[in-house]
This record gives C-alpha cells, sequence and structure tokens, in this order.
C-alpha cells in the first residue's frame, strides 16, 4: 500500500484544488443516530455526512460513487457502466448486510436473494444529504443492518412560495441528463415535484479481453420522478406524502468476457408513503407507512447466441414490501427515551422460462412472503458533566424462523468541549430472505437468522480551530452466515447457516477548512476470515476451518477530498481514490488477484450570481485501467459538462 501513498501525495501536490470535504463534524445535527435529531457530538455512534453542499459540487457522479469517498464504505462497481447491479459494504461486509434507508425508512427488495436495494433507483439531484451510521443498527432499524446503515434523504419542498430547479449536462459515452424539479409553501402546505431523466450510449459492460472489437455497447435509460406534499394542520400535527416511482433500461452482457447484444434488463420501482407527526413540548410522535414495490424483467431473445444453450430467456422477479412504523422520543436535561414498534411484510413472485437446445426450461414458480413484528426501544442517560449512554434493545417476531433480540450499548465521553471518546457494543441480525426460505430447489425452512456481535472503539477531536480528526477501531463477529451449499455427487443444492465470519479493521480521518480551502482525508483498513465447519455438501468437517473473505473488498483504501474557493465565483477541486489489491472468487479454482489503482477526478464550477452555475467534472483524469469485478470494463478518462440553477 505504500506506494500508493506515494503515488497520491504527488498528485495532491500537482493539484491546488479539490472538492468540499465529506465525513466528520462534531457540531452536524444527524437524525440517522437516534431517529430525531442530534448533534454529533452528543452521540456515541459513529456518522459519516454527504451534505447538500457536496452534492452540489459533485458534478454528475452516482449515489455509489459520492459513498466511495466515505471511510469504511466501499461499493463495489460505482465506477462500472450504468445500471451495473452495485451493491453497498459497509468495513467489509456482504451483500444485504447493509441497511439502505430512504428518509429513515428501510426499502429492500425481496425478489433478491440477498435482499439488498438497488441504489440505481436513486438520482443525486433528487437527495437533499446522506447520512452513512456505521456498525450494528438492528436495534432501531431492525433487519440487515449488520454493518451500518445508509440514510438517503430526499430534498423536500422549501420555505420560499416558489422555487424552480435543474441541471442539464452531456458527457462521455452520448450520456445526457436533464433534471427539473420546483418546491416552494403555499399557506400550510409544502410541495416537492422532481423529474429526471439520463440517457447514455455506455460502452461494453464485458471486457473484450481479445481485443475482437465485436463487442457491442451496453446503453441505459432512465426515468425518474419524486414528489411530497406536506400539510401542516397546526402547528402540532403534520402529514406528509410522498411518491417515487423510477424505471431504467439497460442493456446486458452474458457474463465476464462474454459479450451479449440483445439482453436486456428493466427495472422498476414505486414507493409510496404516509407520515402523521405530532410535536409536542418535550419530543414527537411519528406514524409511518411506507410501500416499496420493485419489478425486474430480463429478456434474452437471442437473434445473437452468446450461448449455444439458449435461444430465448425471460426472467420476471417481483418484490413488495409493506411497512407500518409507530415511534415516539421524550428528551428530558438527564435523559432521553425512544420506544417504537414496526411491523413489515415482504413478498415475492419470481418465474423463469428459456428455450433452447434441449427444449423448453421452466423451473417452479417462486411465490413467498413473510411478515415481522419487531417492538423496541432505546434510553439515553446524559450529565452535565459531558457523559452520556444509550442502551436499547429490539425484540423480532418472525413469521417463519421465530423470535431473536438484538442490543445496542453506546457510551461516550465528551471532554472540554473539543474531544469525543467513544466504545460501542451491538448485537444486529439479518433475517433468512425468502429465496433462502422457500426457493423450491434450494430453500431451507429451517434456516435461523445470521447473527452479529460488533464492538469499536475511537475518539474524535477538534484539534485545532480548523482542524477536526476521528480515528476508530472496530470488530465485527458473525455466527450462523447462510451459505448456498452444492452435493456435486447428488446434484442437491441447499442454503445453510453454517459459517462464522470476522472483520476488523481501522478508520482514520482528518478535515481541515480555513476561509476558502478545505482538505479532509481517509484512510480504512479492513480484514477478515470465514470459518467453516462444513464442507461444500454440507457434510461436517470435524473442525474449523479459515479462508480470507473479503472477496472484491480491498484491504487498504485512501480517499483525498479538497477545495478551494479560488474567488467569489470560482470553485475547483480534486478528488483522489487510491486502492489496495483484491480477490476476486473464481468457483473451484484458485482467487483471482485484482490489481489496485488510483483514480484522480477534477471539478471546477463557475457562479453568475446565486441562480446559476456551469460545471465541469472531469473523471479518471489520468486514463486508468481498472477492474471491480473480473471481466468486467470500468470507466477510463471520461467528463461531463453542464449548468445547475435553482430561481427563487
Amino acid at each position: 500500500m505504500k506506494k500508493y501513498f506515494f503515488v497520491v501525495a504527488a498528485v495532491f501536490s500537482s493539484q491546488l484544488f479539490a472538492q468540499d470535504s465529506t465525513g466528520i463534524s462534531l457540531d452536524e445535527v444527524i437524525i440517522t443516530a437516534n431517529k430525531y435529531p442530534k448533534k454529533q457530538s452528543e452521540t456515541g455512534k459513529v456518522v459519516s455526512i454527504i451534505t447538500n453542499q457536496q452534492l452540489e459540487k459533485s458534478g454528475n457522479k452516482t449515489i455509489g460513487e459520492l459513498l466511495n469517498s466515505i471511510v469504511g464504505t466501499n461499493i463495489i462497481g460505482a465506477n462500472n457502466n450504468l445500471g451495473t447491479n452495485i451493491t453497498p459494504s459497509i468495513r467489509g461486509a456482504a451483500a444485504g448486510n447493509v441497511l439502505i434507508l430512504l428518509d429513515g425508512i428501510p426499502v429492500n427488495d425481496p425478489s433478491v436473494i440477498a435482499n439488498y436495494f438497488d441504489l440505481n433507483f436513486i438520482n443525486p439531484d433528487q437527495v437533499e444529504r446522506i447520512e452513512i451510521l456505521k456498525g450494528g443498527q438492528s436495534t432501531l432499524y431492525g433487519s440487515d443492518a449488520v454493518a451500518g446503515v445508509i440514510n438517503i434523504i430526499p430534498k423536500k419542498g422549501e420555505k420560499n412560495k416558489f422555487n424552480i430547479n435543474g441541471n442539464f449536462s452531456a458527457g462521455s459515452y452520448n450520456t445526457l441528463k436533464e433534471s427539473i424539479g420546483i418546491n416552494g409553501k403555499l399557506s400550510v402546505i409544502d410541495y416537492l415535484l422532481n423529474y429526471s431523466h439520463i440517457n447514455a450510449d455506455g460502452f461494453s459492460a464485458a471486457y473484450d479481453e481479445n481485443r475482437s472489437g465485436t463487442f457491442d455497447k451496453d446503453g441505459f435509460n432512465q426515468h425518474a420522478l419524486n414528489s411530497q406534499i406536506g400539510i401542516a394542520i397546526n402547528n402540532k400535527f403534520k402529514v406528509v406524502l410522498t411518491g417515487m416511482y423510477n424505471r431504467y433500461k439497460t442493456d446486458l452482457d452474458a457474463a465476464g468476457f462474454l459479450d451479449e447484444k440483445d439482453f436486456t434488463a428493466t427495472n422498476t420501482n414505486k414507493i409510496a408513503g404516509t407520515a402523521f407527526i405530532y410535536s409536542y413540548k418535550k419530543g414527537n410522535l411519528h406514524l409511518k407507512y411506507n410501500y416499496n414495490e420493485t419489478e425486474r424483467i430480463y429478456i434474452n431473445d437471442s437473434s445473437y447466441k452468446s450461448s449455444p444453450y439458449v435461444d430465448y430467456s425471460k426472467g420476471s422477479y417481483k418484490g413488495k414490501t409493506d411497512h407500518l412504523e409507530a415511534y415516539f422520543n421524550i428528551n428530558n436535561k438527564l435523559w432521553e427515551i425512544l420506544s417504537g414498534i414496526d411491523y413489515r411484510i415482504n413478498s415475492t413472485h419470481q418465474s423463469y422460462y428459456s428455450i433452447g437446445a434441449f427444449g423448453p426450461y421452466t423451473p417452479p414458480v417462486l411465490k413467498a412472503s413473510m411478515n415481522q413484528l419487531s417492538p423496541y426501544s432505546s434510553f439515553i442517560y446524559k450529565n452535565n458533566k459531558g457523559f452520556n449512554i444509550e442502551m436499547g434493545s429490539r425484540l423480532n417476531i418472525h413469521s417463519a424462523y421465530g423470535t431473536n433480540i438484538s442490543f445496542t450499548l453506546n457510551p461516550s465521553l465528551q471532554v472540554k468541549q473539543n474531544i469525543k471518546i467513544f466504545g460501542n457494543l451491538y448485537s444486529a441480525f439479518k433475517t433468512p430472505t425468502l429465496y433462502q426460505l422457500f426457493d423450491p430447489e434450494a430453500g431451507n425452512g429451517l434456516l435461523t437468522p445470521e447473527k452479529g456481535i460488533i464492538g469499536e472503539a475511537g475518539i474524535e477531536a477538534q484539534i485545532l480551530k480548523n482542524l477536526k480528526g476521528r480515528i476508530v477501531g472496530f470488530y465485527r463477529n458473525t455466527n450462523d452466515a447462510i451459505i448456498y451449499s452444492f452435493n456435486p455427487v447428488t446434484f442437491e443444492s441447499k442454503f445453510i447457516n453454517t459459517a462464522r465470519q470476522t472483520n476488523y479493521g481501522t478508520e482514520a480521518e482528518i478535515n481541515y477548512q480555513h476561509h476558502q480551502t478545505s482538505i479532509a482525508v481517509n484512510y480504512t483498513f479492513t480484514n477478515g476470515k470465514t470459518f467453516s465447519t462444513y464442507d461444500g455438501t454440507g457434510s461436517p468437517i470435524g473442525k474449523d476451518t479459515s479462508y480470507f473473505n473479503l472477496y472484491r473488498i480491498p484491504k487498504h483504501v485512501l480517499n483525498v477530498n479538497a477545495g478551494i474557493q479560488l474567488s467569489k465565483r470560482l470553485y475547483a477541486g480534486t478528488q483522489i481514490h487510491a486502492v489496495s489489491n483484491r480477490e476476486e472468487f473464481i468457483y473451484g479454482s484458485t482467487p483471482e488477484i485484482l490489481k489496485g489503482y488510483v483514480l484522480v477526478d477534477v471539478y471546477s464550477e463557475y457562479n453568475f450570481d446565486r441562480t446559476i452555475k456551469l460545471y465541469l467534472d472531469l473523471r479518471n483524469i489520468t486514463n486508468k485501467k481498472y477492474f471491480d469485478f473480473s471481466g468486467y470494463n470500468t470507466r477510463r478518462f471520461n467528463f461531463s459538462a453542464g449548468i445547475r440553477f435553482n430561481i427563487r
């Protein structure tokens, strides 16, 4: 990893300007850590923030690219072709162990094996800010919050009577992006409506290893609509209605190194929600309902055959989630209480059909549902000497496997207003998914949740007036990890609870801000092992065997973000992202080594006034060739240029 530090140092010394810093702020007000507004200095939990200002200065970066700049967070495939199936990882966690929230509401896709949410459905132009909460958060947010949660907070109506904003840009791969929105307030009603569209010719998702020149481009087309209406019944009671619609179509290739010219995926997401909020002197009461539906349709009409065995195939996967939650908080001088209950129903309907050299193939249809009822509560004690401790627990009552309990213990000590010491202990769980429980061929109704114990300790400090820092050590141990087991003798397959996984590491970050200059540097070290007590057939080995488990996850990551306001109107910046070697799992063979890389992006903007600005976003300016997935291309040097406006 040393060579990456030297490269980054050399590049950084040659670049005067950079993007606004991301990460820590002791005085920042956050919501995700406790479900209600609280200063970051008053909680022992580890939270990183991507602010609205940083989003405004991000050019046309996707949600995945933005999250990749956050310490401890890795978005695999963020720089691949648009439409790539990207999954978030925090501190080395596997897919589905990071919970995505939309304005505090858990969202997922029950039709996906690992139950994760597709980040392609979120357009940054529709986002106000993002809070990344590390550590086991199942007490507040339930299943899947094993390594942390990512709370994507959409834009809301403003206090002004009427605002109109937009973003229009063009760039590499014939990418065109248009976004337009209105928001404002009329008497007791605030409103927001935002529409965005992205169209790109793209590039070949699969890498043309033999340089045949025959691989075609894989395009992407997306439409997204976001709306919200808030009605203040009186000064204490408010009703909020939200709706989101997103549909994108993307071209796919057959596999790594293997082209396909007529394989497409059409993915649609619909979200509708209602919230009733009652405010009283020492807290708030929330009642929320959210409906989330995702449908994925894969069609390969195979006029071009990448496989001699399939002439036509169609896969249809639909997942639905109903989420109902009620909670309240009471804040006092010495203590705070949060208590609530949520109820979730997950359902899926999946079918597949293909025809080829061996005739038609139609596996059994998967149609299944499950529900969970979860009461939870947390208690915070605080004194006037800077000591805080949070204790909480959740009981999860599941329709398929029974019950389980999670807990959290978060003590912290604020020293002289500028230093915070904390040490946290969590338990967390991941519920078996519908596919793992009920798939006709590999499902196992006897599965139990994956259970994690997570510990972290660290210190945050306002070192100087303009300098802040944080260092955190973390450890996670997961028991009853669910794996896919295949018996090569009987050809039987089944999901089983078999493995124990450990991950550990360190996060360090430092932020400097002085006048018009800001610099943020963060570094993450992550390591881990899997201990298995069963072989691939599900038979006991007799003793534990261990192996490295961070497939596609780098042990070392370094990010540098900095920014300078060169004049009243001109801002410029750079972002550096350095990643060490990673391992790619190869079935039945030795893992492949994916080489490390350093990416350098440059951004600049010119503000004509408070309403209009032009921007230029240059990415991977060294034209680095690298791979996040073996056999799949990433973006080489690319750019976008555009105009943003906000008229009030």
